[in-house]
This record gives C-alpha cells, sequence and structure tokens, in this order.
C-alpha cells in the first residue's frame, strides 16, 4: 500500500528525503511549517487518511486528538537511541505524540568584515547600529518575542503554565524588536525562516539568529570566509534560546500501521540522522550526532556553540492544546506593531487577552 505523507519543507529539511525514493510513498503535503500545520489539520479534521506527518513537539498537544500514542508501537531500542529530552519534548499527557527528529536552537551568525567585535547583548544589537535579521512572522517572530521577554526576566507564562503576559518586560521586548527593525530592510515584517537565511547571506543584515541547519547553506555559500558564529545575544538577566523540536508522528487515520512503524524507524535511525546532521542540523540521535566531525575551525565553533546554547540556555512553551493559538495570534499583533499599526503596549494586552482566554484549563 501506497503511505501518505506531509512532510516540512525548506533547505535544512529537504535532503532527508531522498531516502524516500525507493519506498512507495506518496508526498500528499511539502510546505513550511505554517502551512504545513494547517493542511494537516484540514485533512485530519475532515477524516482524509494520512499515514505519517512532520510535526513539531510544540505543535502535536494541539493535534493529540488526530495523532496515535506511540508508546506500544514503536521499537523500545529505536526511542532509546534518542536524546531523551527531546524524546521527553515530544510526550504529552503521558503518551508519546511523536518521536524527535531534529533538536533546534539559534546561535548568531554576523559579517566579520562588518562587525569587529559581534553584539553579546540585545542592547548591543541595538546601540551599535547592527543590522540583525529576525524573523518578522509566525513562530519565529513569537519565539524572539520570547527570548526577550525571558531575558530580561520576565516571564510569559509561570510555572503552571498560565500567562503573565501583560508586564513592563513584554512591553519592552516589543519595543526592542521595532527598535531592531529599524536598522532591517523594510520587508523584515514579510520575513520566514528563510528569508532571514537569505538576507544574512545576501548581505542585506549584519548579523542574523540562524538554526543548526543553517550551516549547510553557510558553508556553501560565496561569502562562507565573511561569516563567523557566535552566542546568540543575551538579555539583562539571563541568555536564552526559544527551542523544540522537529518531530514524526502518525495519525490516527493512518491506513497501514506496520508500514508507517516501519517507515518511521527508518526515519529516526542512525543512517538518517547522520543525513540531518550532515547538513548542520543537530539530529536527535546521540551517537549520529556525536559522531559529526567538525569541518574546519568555524564548523567547530559552531558545534561547540550550539552544544552550549543546548546545555545551558534553552527555553520552551507551556504543553498546551491550544498554545499555538496563542502562538499565531502573537505574531500577528507583534507583526502589526512592526508595520506600525499597533502599538507596544496595545499588541501585549491583546495577546494577554487572547491567552487567558485560551489557556483557561490546563493538562
Amino acid at each position: 500500500m501506497t503511505l501518505r505523507v506531509a512532510l516540512v519543507g525548506g533547505p535544512m529539511y529537504d535532503h532527508l528525503y531522498r531516502l524516500l525514493d525507493d519506498m512507495d510513498v506518496e508526498v500528499v503535503v511539502h510546505a513550511d511549517h505554517p502551512t504545513l500545520n494547517r493542511a494537516v489539520a484540514d485533512m485530519l479534521g475532515r477524516g482524509e487518511r494520512l499515514d505519517l506527518i512532520s510535526t513539531h513537539s510544540k505543535y502535536a498537544p494541539s493535534q493529540q486528538q488526530w495523532l496515535m500514542a506511540l508508546d506500544d508501537v514503536v521499537d523500545a531500542s529505536a526511542v532509546a537511541a534518542l536524546a531523551p529530552l527531546a524524546v521527553d519534548l515530544c510526550r504529552f499527557d503521558g503518551s508519546t505524540l511523536c518521536l524527535p527528529r531534529l533538536i533546534d536552537v539559534r546561535i548568531m551568525w554576523y559579517r566579520r568584515d562588518r562587525i569587529e567585535v559581534p553584539p553579546n547583548s540585545w542592547n548591543d544589537v541595538v546601540d551599535q547600529g547592527v543590522s540583525f535579521g529576525f524573523p518578522g512572522r509566525e513562530s519565529g517572530l513569537f519565539g524572539t518575542f520570547f527570548e526577550l521577554v525571558v531575558g530580561a526576566g520576565g516571564q510569559l507564562f509561570d510555572s503552571d503554565g498560565r500567562p503573565r503576559i501583560a508586564s513592563p518586560e513584554a512591553v519592552a521586548a516589543v519595543e526592542q524588536l521595532v527598535a531592531m527593525a529599524a536598522h532591517c530592510p523594510p520587508d523584515l515584517p514579510e520575513w520566514h525562516y528563510d528569508q532571514v537565511d537569505a538576507a544574512l547571506l545576501d548581505g542585506r543584515v549584519d548579523a542574523a539568529g540562524i538554526w543548526p541547519g543553517g550551516w549547510g547553506p553557510i558553508r556553501d555559500s560565496p561569502v562562507s570566509g565573511l561569516l563567523a558564529p557566535a552566542l546568540y545575544p543575551t538579555g539583562p538577566s539571563r541568555r536564552v534560546s526559544y527551542s523544540g523540536c522537529h518531530a514524526w508522528a502518525i495519525p490516527r487515520t493512518c491506513a497501514d500501521v506496520p508500514g508507517a512503524v516501519e517507515l518511521l524507524h527508518r526515519l529516526v535511525s542512525h543512517d538518517a540522522n547522520t543525513i540531518d546532521a550532515a547538513g548542520g542540523s543537530v539530529c536527535a540521535h546521540v551517537d549520529a550526532f556525536a559522531q559529526v566531525a567538525p569541518q574546519g575551525d568555524i564548523d567547530a565553533m559552531r558545534l561547540q556553540l550550539t552544544a552550549d546554547t543546548i546545555r545551558t540556555s534553552m527555553i520552551t512553551y507551556p504543553p498546551h492544546p491550544r498554545f499555538p493559538e496563542v502562538e499565531d495570534i502573537g505574531w500577528q499583533e507583534l507583526n502589526a506593531v512592526l508595520r506600525g499599526a499597533r502599538t507596544a503596549a496595545e499588541a501585549v494586552d491583546r495577546i494577554h487577552e487572547a491567552a487567558a482566554a485560551r489557556l483557561v484549563t490546563l493538562p
């Protein structure tokens, strides 16, 4: 039986899919994550058959009603080979909803021909007039807002996951985004992750926060010799990087569970993770990532900075089924501020109200 799959698309993901060439697989969705999520929700909401999907530890709780618990269908040895922290992020309400593919944290990359000493803090970015690229829309924008708030000692959610968004730190974070955007090209509010990477490589910005999978394009770029990695900027209180795991899941509408499990095992295998790691990503397979050999001094520095960030600076989101709704409303409000259609205080109040209305019942 032909397996129907929905895959996240983009330069840091697509290299892996050659593994599917010798398999009986139909790719019915291949798109960036926001587009993928909307398509999957529409298809599964109508009961349409999908046998395996790309998801994310952040989004899986909102997809729980459509996803098969994997605890009793996958090989325990396959799970044991994956990073425990990543596996834990893929669990919700006592069940493993997905298995991790990649661990995402951002570090900074900057142009050495323009910046002698990279900015250490977000205040340095603004004070030094650095053109620092960041996503102007979708989850990347909300994630950058999250980083600025937490880095300043604030919080968007308390320890029980209840919203604490309306705060001076949140207003200051939005104002910081506006100040940073003022030094960037005017089309930044249209930028998703790939556009940030492209802006760095095209010289439209001096620096940017880049996910691990961005290393491949940087390495292969004509300007690679002008680029260097550094720690992500710190806030006044601490250095943080908004993080999570890309993952694989099997929907309840799967018509060939043994076939889907076989494909899942292949996608979380050492060989598959080696392919992802070769592109620069932090793969979830512990041994595969441990075997990554640096390709020179710059790559060695990149790997060390990424490992340090994972160890000391990762922050994540409340595992709530309706959190993606908050994030979706949040980035649109922040985007409106970047476009001059909303004040920082107005946006923060509206995000808090939306979160309070949705995160009323915690798992």
